[in-house]
């Protein structure tokens, strides 16, 4: 009988019947407030009057009034290059001990984003609701006692000018609380690890030695490592060697594209719970079974503020215009996209994260990660968001029974012409004219202003199916392979002439 597992299973049982939800709008008013009064003495606190605006009865009207937008840039070189100068105080009290460097999906240049220890505790606080949460996934009592893979970026920080620097996955994993070290695979020792193959090759030898019942970390490395375990141990899929697998925690990126190619590394169902871990904060996780939409972390160290996604409110680059308006957690509707901004324990504000959500449900705070806004393509007036993408490509693994984990996509001028090129990573084989024939068809029935676009402006469709592994080749050739990285889903023309001439030379 697993003693300790139902002692813990009983606990978090017990504490689900005890302890009460508090009302997210509530909770989000109390966090700004909290936000102003802590950095109302900062230069950044000082320049835009917090003080003043703590004043106000309408502090969230006066707030969104009085700050305007940030991307990372602009935050970068306005304020936070002065904590590099050695400045303190700038956007956040004192200086931070971290910064996530953060390339979000593949690129050369990283982000450099201020991590606080109010971050991480908040981020701990988060994942420890989370674990509460499981509690109403009517796990078994021996789930409990089953090791946790966590497969992130590496936990060897780079000390620079006198704060580490990593990757979020990694920071978080570098402070994972002594209680749970016991639990943690692949252990610290693998996890210091830098170069990701390196690490994998490590995790595949050492992987017959563990007894894994939860996975965690971005649905395709996690793919590309339980395929070399597979491979490795010639087993048929991986319950043959950790048959007490029970839940997969996926994270920074739909799981949607992925389900049916994870879904064959696997030899019975499993229970997937989605989170929202951005290296900005731990934005939102699954709370429940029914449904699988994440609710916002409404409690902790993030306010959140939600601006219509609409064409008026973006240019053509993908950014907000600086009159976009936006609405608090009181004032969102169901089913409406919106671009996530948020303001942070770390001292980002009024942060425009680069993600477009939609709520499912307005009352509990849950949402679903919709795309990102630079992946928003209206070249030609199509207005197709990842989502909609996502979906597109869905139905062509249901068409053509094959697995498609994997796609990039770019608006291209071919002799004059707009076209939808789009390259499809599937280790499986379909015509390409059928391929284009079906994602044609069905984005004219799902997007009526994609049916319009093609009619007009949008001459065509192109596609080229390539083997997965060419995608994983790119991040690797972008330096970015493994963590937090994601694949671009949406290229401009001159990354994708760099893109087709990486692929074209793979395939050659």
């Amino acid at each position: 009988m697993p003693i300790v597992g139902s002692i813990v299973k009983g606990f978090l049982d017990l504490r689900g019947q005890l302890v009460s939800d508090k009302n997210p709008v509530d909770s989000q008013k109390e966090v700004l407030q909290m936000l102003l009064e802590k950095a109302k003495n900062t230069a950044f606190g000082m320049h835009y009057n917090f003080t003043e605006i703590l004043e106000s009865s309408e502090l969230e009207k006066t707030f969104s009034e009085r700050i305007p937008y940030f991307d990372y840039d602009k935050m970068d070189a306005e304020w936070w290059s002065k904590i590099h100068e050695g400045s303190n105080d700038v956007s956040w009290p004192g200086n931070p001990d971290y910064f996530a460097l953060s390339s979000g999906t593949t690129g050369k240049t990283s982000k450099r984003i201020p991590v606080t220890n109010q971050m991480i505790k908040a981020i701990q606080e988060a994942g420890l609701e989370q674990v509460y949460a499981l509690s109403n996934f009517d796990l078994p009592a021996d789930f409990f006692e089953k090791d946790i893979m966590m497969l992130g970026s590496s936990t060897a920080l780079d000390n620079v000018d006198e704060h580490m620097e990593g990757e979020i996955s990694g920071i978080s994993a570098s402070k994972i609380p002594a209680w749970f070290r016991g639990y943690y695979k692949p252990g610290e020792e693998i996890s210091e690890i830098d170069d990701w193959d390196e690490r994998i090759d490590r995790i595949v030898e050492k992987a017959t030695e563990w007894d894994i019942g939860a996975l965690s970390g971005i649905p395709s490395w996690m793919e590309l490592m339980l395929k070399q375990v597979i491979e490795r141990h010639n087993l048929k899929n991986i319950h043959d060697l950790w048959p007490n697998l029970q839940v997969y925690t996926s994270g920074g990126v739909a799981f949607s594209p992925y389900k049916r190619s994870f879904n064959a590394l696997l030899g019975k169902p499993i229970t997937v719970i989605d989170t929202y871990l951005a290296s900005e904060g731990f934005i939102a996780f699954q709370a429940r079974p029914e449904t699988n939409a994440m609710q916002l972390v409404t409690n902790g160290g993030i306010y959140f503020e939600f601006v219509p996604f609409k064409p008026e409110y973006i240019d053509q680059n993908g950014a907000l215009v600086k009159d976009a308006p936006s609405v608090p957690l009181s004032e969102v509707k169901l089913h409406q996209d919106y671009v996530l901004i948020i303001s942070t324990v770390s001292g980002a504000w009024r942060y425009i994260i680069g993600d477009t959500i939609e709520f499912t449900d307005v009352e509990r705070a849950e949402i679903k990660i919709t795309g990102r806004t630079k992946f928003f393509l209206n070249v030609v007036g199509s207005q197709l968001s990842v989502n909609k993408m996502d979906d597109a490509v869905n139905h062509l693994e249901d068409q053509f029974s094959i697995k498609i984990p994997e796609y990039t996509i770019c608006a291209k001028k071919i002799e004059g012409e707009f076209y939808h090129c789009w390259y499809l990573g599937t280790d499986g084989s379909a015509a390409e004219g059928e391929i284009v024939d079906c994602l044609d068809s069905y984005l004219k029935s799902a997007n009526k202003n994609y049916k319009v676009a093609r009619s007009k402006a949008l001459k065509g469709v192109k596609a080229t199916l390539v083997p997965i592994s060419i995608f994983h080749d790119w991040s690797a050739y972008n330096k970015n392979k493994g963590g937090q990285v994601k694949m671009e889903r949406v290229m401009d023309e001159g990354k994708f002439q760099e893109w087709e001439h990486f692929a074209q030379k793979k395939i050659s």
